[in-house]
């Protein structure tokens, strides 16, 4: 596995961690967008900028949404932008299925407390790249996941494998995770872990942090599998083109 350097411990409070690396060669696949495409890359760590207090308030918009559904394996998403919950083995919308009884599910709060700190982590996004914010555009994939120790049943339980989010979903510029349950307290395993051809940087997830890195391969990634306990995230993604831009959620 490489030695692993523990990049933020659970009990540390970093207002703002940086390491810059050199950028892949992957956004030249690509349309370049002027004063956004990635030219500084790296990965940063803060616990700054989302309190606590709110994480648990997006943690439980979180379960009240997943509680509709989940999945039979180890993974369960939910995306409130497209309305795609884990239901069983397969996916469903959750604003077609259940239709109005969204409405006792999730409040115009909920919606503004989400839509806050997706402009947060944006803006320090933005910061720590020297670029403008509103150069970023959010998009899809933008979901939370709910992760437990269940085998997996089908491909998308098995979030483990190794990969590059630019590979993957090539609208993504700059990726962001916002923590919403501490490991080693709420769940064992479950690491964010940076894999880099010398060694392993591992960040320990907690509640409020956030974890935000450019998304080539110079941020090649996976995550532990969850041994024990449910480790809660929301993954918020942002692209450079404007027409791969979504908007947010509404209710």
């Amino acid at each position: 596995d490489g030695v692993t350097e523990v990049l933020a411990h659970r009990s540390d409070n970093l207002r703002d961690k940086f390491i810059e690396i050199p950028c892949s060669e992957d956004y030249d696949s690509h349309k370049r967008f002027a004063g956004c495409t990635p030219r500084k890359c790296g990965r940063g760590v803060t616990d700054a900028v989302i309190t606590r207090e709110e994480a648990e308030r997006i943690r439980r918009i979180a379960e009240r949404g997943l509680a509709l559904g989940g999945s039979d394996g180890g993974a369960s998403i939910l995306d409130l932008h497209s309305g795609a919950l884990s239901l069983g083995k397969h996916f469903v919308n959750l604003y077609r299925y259940f239709g109005d009884k969204i409405q006792d599910i999730f409040t115009e709060e909920d919606f503004a407390l989400y839509r806050d700190v997706r402009q947060r982590i944006q803006q320090r996004i933005a910061q720590v790249f020297g670029i403008s914010p509103s150069a970023m555009y959010l998009t899809k994939p933008t979901f939370f996941s709910r992760m437990n120790s269940t085998g997996a049943k089908t491909t998308h339980d098995e979030y483990w494998h190794p990969h590059v989010d630019k590979v993957t979903y090539g609208s993504f510029d700059y990726t962001s995770l916002l923590y919403l349950s501490d490991y080693s307290e709420d769940f064992g395993g479950g690491r964010f872990v940076f894999m880099d051809a010398d060694s392993n940087k591992t960040v320990e997830p907690r509640a409020g942090r956030v974890s935000f890195f450019t998304s080539g391969s110079e941020n090649l990634h996976r995550v532990e599998r969850v041994q024990w306990g449910t480790r809660f995230a929301i993954t918020i993604s942002f692209t450079c083109d404007p027409q791969h831009g979504i908007e947010d959620p509404l209710l």
